[in-house]
């Protein structure tokens, strides 16, 4: 994503797979396909001209709130229509995790029946920090968040400050590896990243829970979902539930 913003994009948008964007006029294209192509070898880009538009509001028609288990996620201009106790105000910075995609709303609906009141989580992967703050509204006693992308940081700190959450939820930037054996034990880990990273990632998870913990890993296509389940087995875990929407695939598990 941060490519977009190299390339001088004045904000992003998740539809699906693809992601939309604006630039302003006078923008030199091939510039842009440049600066993509490097990001992406593999990257389709489809540009068209548009009527001029005010993007520094237009942008939220695009962002709805989602009710998703318990709760609900919005952003903040559609906050007074929820019971602040259960809503989860997230502003779309530039962090991953507006609870529009899937995988999100996917680790959420797990966490409900995974969580119990007082845990302790750690979030892999935090982004916004929305899953962090889901835990923290759900009755976690702490959160760690851990994110590598030192630009998603502030965001992060602001979205845990805006949900009133900041003594329970705890941002740490730096690799989920080196980071969560400092935090652990805990009794539930939440991994959305892509999978080749998850697999990687499964020897600390499992150093890294109490013996009665739980994962929720997300992020993994559903057409990866037998290759994933392979893994897991292998490894020595046992999946408890599963969740699918559009093309991703979340799963809950535990230690065989």
């Amino acid at each position: 994503m941060q490519a977009f913003f190299d390339a001088g994009a004045q904000g992003l948008h998740e539809d699906g797979e693809q992601l939309v964007t604006h630039f302003p006029p006078g923008t030199d294209l091939e510039h842009v396909r440049r600066v993509l192509l490097v990001a992406d070898p593999d990257v389709v880009i489809d540009a068209s001209d548009v009527p001029s538009v005010d993007w520094s509001e237009s942008w939220k028609d695009g962002l709805d709130a989602h009710q998703v288990g318990e709760l609900v996620v919005t952003p903040p201009w559609l906050a007074d229509r929820y019971d602040a106790a259960r809503t989860i105000v997230i502003d779309p910075g530039m962090a991953f995790g507006t609870g529009e995609h899937a995988t999100t709303r996917g680790v959420m609906r797990l966490l409900g029946d995974v969580m119990t009141r007082g845990d302790t989580v750690a979030d892999l992967g935090a982004g916004s920090a929305v899953l962090a703050i889901a835990a923290a509204k759900l009755g976690a006693s702490r959160v760690y968040a851990i994110e590598l992308d030192p630009e998603a940081i502030p965001n992060a700190h602001a979205n845990v400050e805006r949900n009133g959450v900041s003594e329970i939820v705890h941002v740490f930037q730096g690799g989920a590896e080196g980071l969560l054996p400092l935090v652990a034990p805990v009794r539930i880990i939440l991994a959305n990243i892509i999978s080749s990273v998850l697999e990687e990632l499964l020897p600390s998870i499992a150093a890294s829970l109490v013996p009665d913990g739980a994962v929720i890993l997300s992020g993994i296509l559903q057409d990866e979902r037998a290759h994933m389940m392979a893994v897991l087995s292998a490894s020595g875990w046992r999946i408890t539930a599963e969740d699918a929407e559009d093309i991703w695939w979340s799963v809950a598990i535990v230690r065989a």
